[in-house]
C-alpha cells in the first residue's frame, strides 16, 4: 500500500510538522470514527500531522480512514497513510515503527486506534516535552468501561512523580502507559525502534526498559487526556504473564541486584519462591534469606530448592521479618498494607516499589527491593526496589 500524503511525495513541499500523531491500525472499525474525530478536535495551535499505518486490516478501517482524511486535511492536519495488505498483520511494534518512519514531526504523540484523545492532549504534552526533552511524557487516563481494572487505574493515575521511576519493576509494566506516550523524535531515535517480534511481544515494556537504561526520565501530565478502552480484542491480551515476568526479572538482575552483595526476599510463599527459582544461579547465591510474617512458614526454618543442580541442594533460611536484614526484594501485593507496618519494624522506610530509589515497595509475584543507598540504574538513589504489584 502506497503512503499517501507523504511530504516527500509529488506535490508542493511542506515543512515538517511540529507534532506527528502516530496511529497503528488493525481491524479498528468499531472505534476509528471516535478516535479520528479526537485528532480533529485537538486545540494545539502548532502544525500537526497524523501518520497512520494500516497493518493488514480486513474490515472497513481503510474506508473510515479515507473518509476522515479529507476532513482532517481541510482543517490543516496533514494525513500520511501507509500500510500493507498481506494475509497476516506484522504486529504493533512493526506498525508503530513504520508510522514513525513515514512521519515528519519533531515530536511524536502515540495513539491507539481504540482510544480517544481529549482536546488538550497534544498541547499539554507538547508543553511538557519541551521542558523535558529526554523524557517519555504520559498522562492520566479515564477507563472505558468505567469500572474495569480499577486497581490498575488507581495505580496509573495516582503514582507520585518519584514513583514513576521507583515502581518500574512491578507487574503493571510501564508507569505511564503506551497509548499516552509523547516524546521528541530525536529521543525516540536514540532509544528505539520498537521490537518487531509481533504478537506476544511486549514491545512497549522493552522500549521503556531501554529508555531507562539510557537515562531517560518519566513525566506525567496530571490531567486525564485519554479515554483508554478495555476490551477482549486489545493487543495487550496477547502477551503472556510468563513473558512479562521473565523480562522483569532480567531487568531487576541487570539494574538492581549488581549493587548488592546479598539480599532478602520478603515472602516465603509461592511468589517469593517463584522469584528465587527465576533468578540466575549467580543471583540465587546472593539470597541470604526469605522473610515472612506467617509463623507456619517461619517454623519450617528453610526453603530447599529441589530442582537445583548444585550439591548439596541450596537450603535458604526462612526468618521472621524482624530478624531479616535489608536490602529486600518484596513480593507482596501493592494494595496490601500490613507488610508496610512490618517493614517499619525493621527500621526501613516504606515507600512505593522501585529499582532505583530509597524506599520499599511491595508487589505480588514480582520483585521489589529495598537497598541501602546505592546509585540507581537511572542515576538515582536506591533504597528499595519493588518488582511486582498487581495484575491488570
Amino acid at each position: 500500500m502506497l503512503a499517501r500524503g507523504d511530504p516527500g511525495a509529488i506535490g508542493p513541499a511542506r515543512a515538517p510538522a511540529q507534532v506527528s500523531v502516530i496511529l497503528p491500525v488493525h481491524d479498528a472499525e468499531p472505534w476509528l470514527d471516535e478516535c479520528l474525530g479526537s485528532v480533529l478536535q485537538q486545540d494545539f495551535e502548532g502544525s500537526m500531522e497524523l501518520s497512520i499505518f494500516n497493518d493488514a486490516s480486513k474490515d472497513k478501517s481503510m474506508t473510515i480512514i479515507e473518509k476522515w482524511k479529507k476532513k482532517l486535511e481541510d482543517s490543516g492536519i496533514l494525513v500520511v497513510i501507509g500500510g500493507h495488505d498481506s494475509p497476516s498483520p506484522r504486529g504493533v511494534g512493526y506498525s508503530k515503527n513504520q508510522a514513525v518512519a513515514q512521519s515528519s514531526g519533531s515530536y511524536l504523540c502515540f495513539l491507539d486506534a481504540d482510544d480517544v484523545m481529549m482536546p488538550q492532549r497534544v498541547r499539554l504534552q507538547h508543553e511538557a516535552a519541551l521542558r523535558h526533552p529526554e523524557s517519555i511524557i504520559g498522562c492520566q487516563v479515564t477507563r472505558e468501561p468505567p469500572n474495569s481494572t480499577e486497581r490498575y487505574m488507581r495505580w496509573i493515575n495516582q503514582l507520585a512523580p518519584d514513583q514513576l521511576l521507583t515502581q518500574v519493576f512491578t507487574s503493571n509494566g510501564p508507569t505511564v502507559i503506551m497509548p499516552t506516550w509523547f516524546c521528541s523524535r530525536a529521543w525516540f531515535a536514540h532509544v528505539g525502534p520498537f521490537d518487531e517480534g509481533g504478537r506476544g511481544v511486549p514491545e512497549d515494556l522493552l522500549f521503556f526498559y531501554e529508555h531507562l537504561r539510557k537515562g531517560g526520565g518519566v513525566v506525567r501530565v496530571d490531567q486525564s487526556l485519554l479515554l483508554y478502552r478495555y476490551h477482549p480484542g486489545a493487543a495487550t491480551h496477547s502477551v503472556l504473564e510468563t513473558t512479562i515476568w521473565a523480562h522483569r526479572v532480567r531487568f531487576l538482575e541487570e539494574q538492581a541486584l549488581p549493587h548488592w552483595a546479598t539480599f532478602t526476599i520478603w515472602n516465603a510463599g509461592r511468589q517469593g519462591r517463584r522469584l528465587y527459582r527465576s533468578l540466575t544461579a549467580g543471583s540465587q547465591r546472593k539470597v541470604a534469606a526469605f522473610c515472612d510474617v506467617d509463623e507456619n512458614k517461619i517454623r519450617k526454618g528453610f526453603y530447599c530448592y529441589e530442582d537445583s543442580q548444585e550439591r548439596p541442594k541450596p537450603r535458604i533460611p526462612v526468618l521472621h521479618f524482624r530478624a531479616a536484614r535489608p536490602p529486600f526484594v518484596i513480593c507482596v501485593k501493592l494494595w496490601l498494607h500490613a507488610w508496610e507496618k512490618c517493614l517499619k519494624g525493621t527500621g526501613q522506610r516504606a515507600c512505593p516499589p522501585s529499582a532505583m530509589r530509597p524506599a520499599i515497595p511491595s508487589l505480588e509475584a514480582e520483585p521489589v527491593y529495598t537497598p541501602t543507598r546505592n546509585p540507581s540504574p537511572v542515576g538515582r538513589d536506591v533504597p528499595s526496589l519493588q518488582a511486582a504489584a498487581e495484575k491488570q
